[in-house]
């Protein structure tokens, strides 16, 4: 079954960019690409009224609705706010807060029963990479969820090409390589159905075009380029020419 290209813009602790919300934003889908808008929370009722497909970075609390929780928001919040997707363990969030590989396990299942969609991130560092560990930790990551679900995307973030600290860009051929083997750990129902996205500094270039044309390679998790509405189009118009739009 072929997959429909999903392209994710993740704002991070970022006010939305001037022309975001306007009838012609590339947070809007177009072409071939489905096109999602992951803004901070105090942005999320922004994007939803004006009729954008909206994520949330972070889950929240899932064990209760509401409560004496200062400073938290609850899954069922961002549900009743018509949020469709929300990130689980983004590798910022793995490193800044502290998140487990249970914990982001946890949170996906949570947004299941939320009826909304998780992203799962995964991805290794630089160390891990060096060693040879990248399909391990990866698997770690990915363990104890339940695949046989049909409702979920995984993220592809290789840390050690993310960023001014970058080692050096991924090259297609080792973005792909992980995409498959995460594709391989997939239940076999749901394998070929089941979008992957690469989250590596994606940028509008020919690389870009590479990436989207492997086959196991779904669509783009995209930070910085979110920020700037050009770019962030530019990346949609190489997803819509390589699949056919």
């Amino acid at each position: 079954m072929e997959r429909r290209p999903l392209v994710a813009a993740n704002l991070k602790m970022n006010d939305l960019p001037e022309g975001a919300l306007e009838e012609d934003s590339p947070f809007r889908e177009r072409g071939n690409a489905d096109v999602i808008a992951i803004p901070t929370f105090l942005d999320i009722d922004k994007c939803i009224g004006k009729y954008i497909i909206t994520g949330a970075q972070y889950g929240g609390r899932f064990d209760v609705a509401e409560g004496a929780y200062t400073g938290d928001i609850s899954m069922q919040m961002l549900y009743d706010r018509r949020v469709r997707y929300v990130l689980c363990g983004h590798s910022e969030r793995r490193e800044l807060h502290n998140e487990s590989n249970d914990n982001v396990i946890e949170q996906a299942v949570a947004v299941l029963k939320h009826n909304m969609h998780p992203i799962i991130c995964v991805g290794e560092n630089s160390e891990q990479r060096k060693t040879g560990k990248e399909k391990d930790v990866v698997s770690e990551q990915l363990a104890g969820f339940p695949f046989n679900s049909v409702s979920y995307t995984v993220a592809y973030e290789p840390i050690w090409a993310i960023g001014e600290k970058a080692l050096r860009a991924a090259t297609p051929e080792e973005a792909e390589e992980m995409h498959a083997y995460i594709r391989s750990l997939l239940d076999e129902e749901h394998r070929a159905v089941t979008r992957i996205l690469y989250g590596g500094s994606v940028k509008p270039n020919d690389e870009a075009g590479k990436m989207i044309r492997q086959p196991n390679i779904d669509g783009f998790l995209v930070g910085g380029c979110s920020l700037q509405l050009d770019k962030f189009k530019g990346i949609l118009d190489i997803v819509n020419e390589a699949t056919g739009e």
